[in-house]
């Protein structure tokens, strides 16, 4: 998917990397970490929704994202482990693919999706218990 190329791009400047990414059928999810001091995640947000969305467009006539996003931002006490389960699982948890599945829109500039995967195996919500 063109989607995810792009997604890889946002780490070409050098200014972020992306840890874990997810394209959902509304929405994308994304792990970026900042490499710089002056790392700007609104301006390369901007960038990036501008050139997609102005691709998209052209292929296919229709606009493909909304104003704004949402962002949060990872404090010393939040796992990254955990984050990337999140993203990674989302697909499992809107049933687009079961949990032996394999989503073909996920990735990372940083890791293989052998080394992602490893991440997500066996991991359980903090929530639910083992059996």
């Amino acid at each position: 998917m063109w989607l995810t190329t792009q997604i890889l791009h946002l780490s070409e400047p050098g200014d972020f990397a992306v840890v874990a990414f997810c394209v959902m059928p509304d929405h994308v999810h994304l792990l970026l970490e900042g490499l710089t001091v002056d790392a700007d995640l609104r301006a390369a947000v901007h960038k990036w929704k501008l050139r997609t969305g102005f691709a998209w467009r052209h292929r296919t006539g229709q606009r493909l994202w909304q104003e704004g996003f949402h962002d949060y931002v990872l404090r010393d006490d939040d796992s990254v482990a955990g984050l990337v389960r999140y993203i990674i699982n989302n697909p499992i948890r809107a049933r687009l693919i079961d949990d032996g599945g394999r989503y073909e829109y996920v990735g990372s500039s940083r890791y293989s999706l052998v080394e992602l995967a490893d991440v997500v195996i066996d991991w359980r919500p903090p929530w639910k218990s083992r059996p």
